[in-house]
């Protein structure tokens, strides 16, 4: 699996291309805030075509360039209890945090939902751009966050790590740490059983490309990271 990640102009937000390889169709995760000219760059390099968008969750910074990455053609997949989020995600940001942003950027911020919303459920399998993901549901973050679970690690990793399986765990799962839980639709006991049901269970073998920071395995985050320790699966 060809992957490349970069980050979005703000919030440092984690942005995916996801391929069998290149010259193929692709997956986009999570387009945020200003990535379409770096993304315009890394398909051309790849001569990659965007198949579908997956989005982890519907806050802004994750979502925010969907619509023109989708571009009409493609459709942007979210799961069913963050789908009202993307009517507009700017009427839940934070109004100091969203006037920096348009400060930073010198314009204001606009919204447009995207044409083709497909809505995807817990356990779901999605067969797109010949690669195959179950959609993971895992709320607490917000009400509808998933992970995308692929049965496949991306191509040069080392050998000696072991590992056969990804996760893209938006703001789940972090390295060290957890997505906070204190927005609108963010639920502390759902983000627990979260943790204890769906990230916990996961093979430790399993590579976790998050939506914040660096990449991380469940091997490191089972012996290291303090929001799972005490938990039992």
């Amino acid at each position: 699996m060809l992957a490349v990640a970069f980050p979005a102009a703000a919030f440092a937000t984690n942005c995916y291309v996801l391929a069998t390889g290149p010259g193929e169709e692709c997956l986009v995760v999570d387009p945020g805030i200003g990535v379409e000219d770096t993304l315009r760059d890394v398909l051309a390099e790849h001569r990659l075509r965007p198949a579908a968008v997956l989005l982890t969750h519907g806050h802004l910074d994750h979502v925010y360039s969907v619509t023109p990455v989708c571009g009409g053609t493609t459709a942007a997949h979210i799961h069913g209890d963050d789908r009202y989020r993307l009517t507009d995600p700017l009427a839940s940001m934070d109004p100091g945090t969203l006037a920096m942003m348009e400060a930073q950027f010198g314009r204001r911020a606009t919204w447009r939902e995207p044409e083709e919303v497909v809505e995807v459920t817990d356990r779901e399998r999605l067969e797109i751009a010949g690669l195959s993901l179950e959609v993971l549901h895992a709320p607490g973050h917000t009400e509808g966050s998933a992970m995308f679970a692929l049965d496949v690690v991306p191509d040069g990793l080392p050998a000696e790590e072991g590992l056969d399986r990804t996760v893209v765990s938006g703001d789940v799962l972090f390295a060290g740490s957890i997505g906070r839980t204190d927005l609108q639709g963010g639920d502390p006991d759902a983000m627990q059983r979260s943790l204890r049901d769906v990230v916990l269970p996961l093979p430790d073998s399993t590579l976790v490309l998050t939506g914040h920071g660096p990449a991380t395995t469940m091997r490191r985050e089972r012996a290291s990271n303090p929001y799972l320790r005490g938990l039992t699966a």
